[in-house]
């Protein structure tokens, strides 16, 4: 069971159902910052990069400088991004914590990222100019990368919250051979996850610009106080560390 009820009454959460509902909440993350860039911050988008280097090919094959500038500066913020999340998280390793303070460390960095956006965002009213626009999608693109670097370092194979075609892959494979794992469950909850933060930072860009980086700041906050609390002491006995195999 992933919930259980201890001797004083209070629900206990499994390691595994709270790492679920953290990925879900990084992903949800994802799905804010790629929306708020696609509607505001010229259509870049932050974190698939798979998609930003066919739009790059398609722009150099239609001699156009206007997409390939904004594709490219958030193709190569995104790699400086994860980059430096390698540097800090660190490679996965076979045995430690389940929640390494370097992942912690990462998730901070992301957070001071997202924190100079949203100041910058505030400043001009949730409307900023071409030019400001393209420096804030290379500051949202550099933080998903550090984020991506660092779910990589828990080392759980497939893992993912922010290139996702593997993890659609992986549902659909299940629902084909007729699986039923814990592992299907999260891959699902973590899709929904990005849909609906999508959706969130897409209303909340139109209507309250203003607010847009709030949900986007309070989920990344969460994500590094639940974490601390409750996995940074915890060794991860349920899980090997493994190559993934699904690629976007």
């Amino acid at each position: 069971m992933t919930v259980s009820t201890g001797e004083e009454g209070q629900l206990r959460w499994s390691p595994f159902l709270v790492l679920s509902v953290l990925m879900v909440a990084l992903t949800f993350v994802t799905g804010m910052t790629d929306a708020i860039g696609l509607v505001r911050l010229g259509g870049g988008r932050t974190s698939v990069k798979t998609g930003n280097m066919v739009f790059l090919g398609t722009a150099v094959g239609r001699h156009s400088i206007s997409i390939a500038g904004h594709v490219g500066l958030a193709f190569t913020a995104y790699a400086v991004g994860a980059m430096v999340g390698a540097r800090i998280a660190g490679r996965a390793l076979q045995d430690g914590r389940l929640w390494p303070s370097s992942v912690t460390r990462a998730l901070v960095t992301e957070l001071c990222a997202f924190a100079v956006f949203s100041v910058c965002w505030e400043v001009v009213g949730g409307r900023p100019g071409t030019s400001l626009g393209l420096c804030l999608l290379a500051t949202n693109a550099l933080a998903l990368g550090v984020q991506s670097s660092a779910v990589l370092r828990l080392g759980i194979s497939g893992l993912s919250t922010t290139y996702l075609t593997g993890t659609l892959t992986a549902i659909l494979f299940a629902v084909a051979t007729r699986e039923r794992s814990r592992d299907a469950f999260r891959s699902t909850a973590i899709l929904f996850g990005l849909v609906i933060g999508a959706a969130v930072g897409t209303a909340l860009t139109l209507s309250a610009p203003r607010l847009a980086p709030v949900p986007l700041l309070a989920a990344l906050a969460c994500v590094i106080a639940v974490s601390s609390s409750r996995l940074a002491s915890l060794e991860r006995p349920y899980h090997r560390v493994q190559r993934s195999r699904w690629a976007d």
